[in-house]
Formats: structure tokens, sequence, C-alpha cells
């Protein structure tokens, strides 16, 4: 979900708060003029939100509806400015909170409905965001985000069907909704469906030929169907389209690695790592081409980054043993190899742990044996 889709409901949430409040019909003068005062001080703190919202400073603008809510709390329009600009905040639990304010008011309104979708669905509570947009989409069934949002939420909760039966609904509105398209590939590929999912996804390439991710959801459906040539292509398509996707990078480095195009491969790598230089994967891909290279003082830079990037891992001190070992620099690879001996040990994996006990008797025979 995009966070433009909320905006499309903004001047709907927001709309209508300006307007004069009804005086009280009757009572005592006193009174009339107590009520007059307070739509004024209410008509007021509407203006300064609205200010407020036009001028960026949301936190401001949260408080002052916060003060009108309190003078009116019959206005479900005031609740939903307050959960529009929390959401708008990062603020979802609070945004929730003002959305049900809201709803409760006015529980036939889908724009609330929707934007209280979007609200739980950012707090991680799929089942009832799931449930708050099919609410909306029974009051507005042709609101094709609200079909986006349900089956984003449908997706997280595995409910491949049902996901894939609102991405449909939306391409039935909407023929030409690339990202409908786009997220019906991706979830038909996660069903294991890698023809049919092919076929959405070359239409989304089609309705978006600049979108980045579409090729690479592309590559992995063909790469499913074992089309290795056409995969590369797309993958290389995304590439030139999203150079900052480290996923991409990893994706081209592992098809030429099994191509044993070692040199085309570590260039991937090392591109992905440059975009993401916390991956472990990527670190890992370098440092197993480096060794069977046999370049070894550059594995040695490689395998000293993983073990900073997972200093669990055995096999990254295992390798950095051997490095250092082809690079003669015993004392060091003992110590790499009995981290790894170690870790192994912690970890139950008994067979690491007798490779790398291997490797240290051999590390620690005199010289002359051990080159023998």
């Amino acid at each position: 979900m995009q966070k433009q889709n909320l905006c499309l409901v903004s001047v709907l949430l927001l709309t209508g708060l300006f307007t004069t409040l009804p005086e009280a019909a009757q009572g005592t003068q006193p009174l009339l003029l107590s009520q007059q005062q307070s739509n004024q001080q209410l008509n007021e703190l509407l203006r300064q939100g609205r200010q407020l919202v036009d001028a960026g400073n949301y936190v401001q603008a949260i408080a002052t509806y916060q003060q009108a809510a309190y003078l009116d709390r019959q206005n479900p329009k005031i609740f939903s400015a307050i959960g529009y600009l929390q959401a708008r905040q990062g603020n979802f639990q609070e945004a929730t909170k003002a959305y049900q304010q809201a709803i409760a008011l006015d529980s036939n309104n889908a724009n609330f409905q929707y934007a209280l979708g979007y609200s739980l669905a950012n707090t991680g509570d799929n089942a009832a965001a799931a449930s708050a947009y099919r609410r909306a989409l029974m009051l507005d069934s042709k609101n094709v985000n609200t079909y986006l949002g349900l089956g984003v939420v449908l997706l997280r909760q595995k409910d491949y069907n049902g996901a894939i039966e609102a991405y449909r609904r939306v391409i039935d509105f909407e023929p030409k909704n690339a990202k409908a398209y786009e997220m019906l590939g991706s979830t038909l590929l996660q069903q294991g469906r890698s023809q049919e999912a092919v076929k959405a996804l070359q239409q989304a390439a089609i309705l978006a030929p600049q979108q980045g991710s579409v090729q690479l959801s592309l590559g992995t459906a063909l790469l499913s169907q074992g089309n290795v040539t056409a995969g590369l292509g797309a993958f290389e398509a995304a590439a030139r389209l999203a150079p900052r996707n480290a996923q991409v990078h990893l994706q081209i480095g592992k098809i030429l690695q099994a191509q044993k195009n070692l040199p085309g491969a570590l260039q991937a790598f090392q591109r992905a790592a440059s975009v993401q230089p916390d991956s472990v994967e990527a670190q890992n891909s370098i440092g197993e081409i480096l060794l069977t290279q046999e370049n070894y003082l550059e594995a040695i830079i490689a395998y000293r980054r993983l073990v900073e990037l997972a200093p669990q891992d055995p096999r990254a001190y295992y390798n950095l043993g051997l490095a250092l070992k082809e690079r003669d620099r015993i004392a060091d690879a003992i110590a790499a190899v009995e981290k790894a001996r170690d870790l192994y040990q912690r970890q139950g994996k008994n067979e690491g742990a007798q490779k790398a006990e291997s490797l240290l008797q051999e590390l620690k025979k005199p010289a002359t044996n051990r080159n023998s």
C-alpha cells in the first residue's frame, strides 16, 4: 500500500470541518451566549488546524484538532482528521483509535473504513485490517485502493486465493492498472503457478516498462520455469531500471555463478554489496568466488567483513582460516578455525566441528610436515 492511497481520502477526511455550527435552538439567553462562544471557539480551532496542516505542522495540528474534539464529541470528521494526521506521522496505533472514534459516529463512511484498514495494516494487525477493508467495500464496492489494500493483508496471511481475487477485481475495474498485475503475478508465483505468474507480470511490464520491481518478479517467475536466459534478461533490465536494488544484483550473481561465469558473478555480488554493505549473502558469495579463484588476499578481506556482519557463522570463520592458511598466516588461521570449531560445537553441528578440528591439526603440524 502506498502513502498516496491515504492521501486520496485526505480531502474527504478534512472537508466539512469548517462550516458554521448551529446555535442552540432554545434555552435561556445566557446559555445561548455560551453556546455561541463555544461555536466560535470551535470554528477558530478548526481554522487554525487547517492552517497548520497546510503548513506541514502536523504535531501542532493534531493538538489543535484534539482541542476541537473536546468541544464537539459528535463530529466524526474531526476524529478522521486526527487519524489522518497521526497516520502521516507514522503513529498508526493512534491513527487506529481516532478512526475507530470516527466510525463509531459514522459507520457508513467508506473512507473512514478504508483509512482504518490502512492504519491497522501498518500496525501488523492484518486480520482486523482485512475486516475493515471488507466493510469499506460493502459501502463502496468499486474502490480499487481498498481492493489493493485487502490483497496485501490477505497475502500476509497466506490467503493466496483471497489476494488473487482482490487483485483480479482491481483489474476488472482498471484493466491498465500495472500494480494490480504486478501483485497478481507475485501472488501466483508464491502459489507455484509460474505460467500464470509470467503472463500477469509480462502484462505489468507492458503497462509499466520503467518499473524495476516488475522485471525483478518477472525474472524470478521465468527462472522458476527453467527459462534461465529470459530470466537473466529480466534481471538485467531490472538492474538498469533499479541500479540501487541489491536483490537484483544478487539474483544476477546467482545465475552467472550457476553458469560458471565467476568474473561476471563476482562483479554482480560486489555491486550488491556496494548498494547494501550489510548484506551477508552478498559478502558470503564474494568470499566463495574469491576462494575458488585462489585470490586469497581479497578473500581474507571479504571474510573479515563477513565475520563482522555474521559473528555467529562458523563457516565464515572456517573459510577465513582457509584463506589465511594459503597466505601462510598460520597463527591467524588457527585463531579463526578455533572460533569456527567452537561455534560449530555450540550450535550442535558435529560434522562442521570435526572438519574444523581436522584443519586445526593440519595447521598445528610443523611447517615441513604441513607442506609435504
